[in-house]
């Protein structure tokens, strides 16, 4: 049958994972209140020796009730039974729920295409470099300053049918020891947890293991505007103008929400054009920030960044202030720091020999760019018009 790989305590309305236990080749589990058990629950419910899996000679598993409020498979009262993979162990009625998994030998995930993901014969990942929560880490997607994330999936409950990819978002140690740092890393997770736009990643979960804090989200298949213009070159006006419009549309979403949110980090690297739609999703909302919280903290890549909000203080139209740089980067393949200097008494972007960029359109990278908030766009919506009449 294979051997015990993992006991899951789960809570009860939600399902979701509370603790887990990991095992290698043990003959025989034990389960209950008393700390000398490899599975310790503290609750009344739970007898101090509860119950036991132990491994048949015929390489079964065998579940054995000791516990005085007995103990349940699956809802049903049993004294012992041979159990299977995925089963639900009650601690007594109404007690706690352990989920069982089984690993099984009989897949060896041969003559699988290199870099899949998962088995094309079991459906099970071809390889798991760790586990964490109840998560299953395939890769590492990348490393920032922040945190690390990571391509996982949730442990396989149909067999043969691969699990949905997600990403998981940890926080780097080093970070963690910061108090603003942990306060941003929480805050993303709150704030994505409220929001709802086909241009936002889904929130799934946040939690702390070993005292470190991750975030679990939607993966977004597609490519950042960054990857996509430094690998293909610059694009043409309609298709940057198109991707600004419905940037705009996430951000008119989000600044209307009560309080306003305030992205802080909108640039090409955080802008992905999703592969099934070839719609522009804003990821990263590590430096989100809520209208009415104390000002202080600088976030955000300098060449896109608003006067006001190198100060620390942004607006949502610091926000909008990063459309104009971020255009002139799909317009010209080059950073938009080469377009910056002095103009008359004030620094600022001047774009009138780019051959693409038509008047019309230097007037509103003019305008969305002006040092003075006062001055620009004041809401997301009506520079999405302007744009637009740029078509």
């Amino acid at each position: 049958m294979g051997r015990v790989r993992t006991l899951t305590l789960l809570d009860r309305p939600t399902q979701k994972v509370i603790q887990q236990w990991h095992f290698d080749n043990e003959p025989v589990i034990r389960i209950g209140r008393s700390p000398d058990n490899q599975v310790v629950i503290d609750d009344l419910l739970v007898s101090r020796f509860h119950a036991e899996l132990r491994l048949t000679e015929d390489d079964k598993w065998l579940l054995v009730n000791h516990g005085t409020n007995g103990t349940f498979i699956n809802g049903n009262r049993v004294s012992q039974s041979v159990v299977s993979d995925g089963i639900l162990i009650e601690l007594a009625k109404g007690g706690p729920i352990l989920r069982l998994e089984i690993s099984s030998p009989g897949c060896t995930h041969s003559g699988n295409p290199p870099g899949n993901l998962f088995c094309i014969h079991c459906g099970a990942p071809v390889k798991v470099e760790r586990t964490i929560h109840q998560y299953l880490i395939l890769r590492t997607l990348g490393k920032g300053g922040m945190g690390t994330t990571y391509l996982a999936c949730e442990r396989p409950t149909t067999k043969g049918k691969p699990p949905q990819l997600l990403v998981v978002k940890e926080m780097n140690a080093d970070m963690a020891k910061i108090a603003k740092a942990r306060e941003l890393f929480e805050r993303e997770a709150r704030i994505l947890q409220g929001l709802n736009h086909a241009g936002i990643p889904k929130f799934f979960d946040f939690f702390v293991e070993e005292n470190k804090k991750y975030l679990a989200m939607e993966l977004i298949h597609g490519q950042d505007l960054e990857r996509k213009i430094y690998e293909r070159g610059p694009v043409l006006p309609a298709i940057a103008i198109e991707w600004m419009i419905q940037t705009c549309e996430v951000l008119d979403y989000i600044h209307s929400q009560i309080p306003p949110i305030i992205h802080r980090d909108i640039k090409p690297a955080n802008l992905m054009v999703r592969h099934i739609d070839n719609r522009v999703v804003v990821l990263d909302f590590g430096a989100v920030k809520e209208i009415g919280t104390p000002l202080g903290t600088r976030i955000g890549a300098p060449d896109y960044s608003a006067p006001e909000q190198n100060r620390g203080q942004p607006l949502t139209q610091s926000d909008l202030y990063a459309i104009g740089p971020t255009l002139i980067f799909l317009l010209t393949g080059q950073s938009p720091h080469q377009y910056y200097g002095r103009r008359e008494q004030e620094y600022r972007f001047n774009v009138e020999k780019v051959p693409t960029i038509t008047p019309q359109l230097r007037s509103v990278i003019d305008r969305v760019t002006e040092p003075k908030p006062s001055n620009r766009y004041q809401t997301a919506r009506e520079l999405s018009k302007a744009l637009a009449a740029c078509l």
